[in-house]
């Protein structure tokens, strides 16, 4: 059974109080416009249609795939009227109808639902709660069978005390759906066209509708206004830690950690308070990360730690390495097994051999250290001449004393040394002491400067 997918994505969003389209608001780094989107294309549909109206240029630039078909719906008359607009484009056996402030959707909460449709028989996603202020509720007949659903402005008193709701996500045979579209009125209180019409024109027309839940009921919580937001932030977020929590992650405490990408764990990492994991992240086996850490982009390979206050992006480390506190790892920087990287100190596209050191203080750029090299406190590669880069590399063994500059380009080759306080600037051969300093004059009877007070 073939499948299409229309997502809803419209909306104003006016108590966003925003220039941002509400769909193009984050959640987890994210837009819920593009969690919808990667939920979609979970259930491998023939097509994806987006309908779009406000702020539609940049939702279009923001999300632009080859799988996604953009729909205009130039005035937002409604529900029905937003998939009436995109009924031209379908061909599939089925529609399954979601919502582009609805980000939180299971993947295996749609495929139940999708099981409940075929050519007559529809599926609708219900959701019980203690207090349905705001939805539409679900009118069942004696039997107890789906009869239609009335919107809270047009239920009646007794309507109003049904606790089942609508989320508005459906599954529909897509032969049908466009003659149910060409039925709506908008005959109602707020003068618009309702999806929710469909349900009692199906019953009307003999199909039967079936109804699955949600596991969690802020699957189907959409985002109004910034609190809305808010919740749905932190709601991913408990979720993503307890899906690493079963696969054998220590959180010190599921609700100050974020993930706003996509992470891959082993087992027996440990990750403490505040850390936020952004983009692709591998971890594997036996990793620590200590507090208000931020690792995007970034692979830690077995048994790596990273002290507090470190940022680590781009970086890929090796087996046994570890970094910080306060290190900052950035794009293209790579250490080996066991290399070391300390307090203040940044890497920008610098290699690590295995046993390095760089224990503080240090800035690192475009640079190729060999294995077990020492580099002292103050060190610094000089890696920029105001238009180009170049590239500073030290063999295996080198020994850099402290506050050294080392200006690039440069090869100090493996087992040289550099003395404390030079300006390196020419290669330093094997086993040579490279020294680059003004000699040190000690002046007799030097007489200090004296405050002058200023009238």
């Amino acid at each position: 059974m073939s499948l299409e997918i229309v997502i809803l994505a419209a909306g104003q969003g006016t108590r966003m109080r925003s220039s941002l389209p509400k769909v193009l608001h984050p959640v987890a780094g994210n837009s819920m416009l593009g969690h919808v989107i990667h939920s979609a294309r979970q259930l491998d549909p023939q097509r994806i249609h987006v309908v779009i109206g406000h702020g539609a240029d940049l939702v279009r630039e923001r999300l632009a795939a080859d799988d996604l078909n953009f729909v205009l719906q130039d005035q937002q008359l409604g529900t029905g009227h937003a998939v009436a607009q995109a009924v031209p484009f379908i061909s599939a056996d089925t529609v399954l109808i979601l919502y582009g402030d609805v980000p939180l959707i299971e993947v295996e909460t749609l495929r139940r639902l999708l099981e409940q449709a075929g050519p007559e028989q529809l599926g609708l996603l219900t959701v019980e709660l203690d207090n349905p202020t705001g939805y539409g509720r679900i009118v069942r007949d004696a039997a107890g069978k789906v009869a239609a659903i009335v919107e809270q402005k047009d239920a009646s008193a007794a309507e109003l005390t049904i606790t089942e709701g609508n989320t508005g996500i459906l599954a529909v045979p897509a032969k049908r759906l466009g003659e149910w579209m060409s039925r709506l009125s908008n005959n109602n209180a707020q003068g618009e066209y309702y999806l929710t019409d469909v349900i009692a024109m199906a019953v009307g027309d003999g199909l039967a509708v079936a109804t699955e839940q949600p596991q969690d009921a802020m699957e189907v919580q959409g985002a109004n206004d910034r609190q809305q937001l808010a919740e749905l932030e932190r709601n991913y977020q408990l979720r993503a830690g307890r899906r690493l929590m079963a696969q054998g992650v220590t959180l010190r405490d599921p609700a100050r950690f974020d993930v706003r990408g996509e992470v891959t764990v082993g087992r027996d990492v440990l990750i403490d308070i505040n850390v936020i994991l952004e983009g692709r992240v591998v971890i594997e086996d036996d990793v620590v990360i200590g507090p208000n850490c931020v690792i995007r982009n970034s692979t830690l390979r077995k048994g790596v730690t990273i002290k507090a206050n470190s940022h680590i992006d781009g970086a890929i480390m090796g087996e046994g390495s570890d970094a910080g506190p306060f290190a900052r790892l950035r794009p293209g920087s790579v250490l080996d097994a066991r290399a070391h990287v300390g307090n203040f100190v940044e890497l920008k596209n610098a290699h690590l051999g295995e046993d390095a050191k760089c224990g503080h203080l240090t800035y690192l750029g475009d640079a190729e250290v060999g294995a077990r090299t020492n580099i002292g406190a103050g060190t610094i590669t000089c890696n920029y001449d105001g238009v180009n880069k170049h590239k500073t590399v030290l063999g295996e063994d080198v020994f850099i004393g402290s506050n050294n500059s080392l200006v690039a380009p440069v090869d100090i080759s493996s087992g040289a040394s550099t003395a404390a306080g030079s300006t390196i600037n020419q290669n330093v051969g094997e086993g040579q002491l490279g020294v680059a300093r003004a000699r040190q004059r000690n002046i007799d009877g030097w007489k200090r400067p004296v405050k002058i007070n200023k009238p």
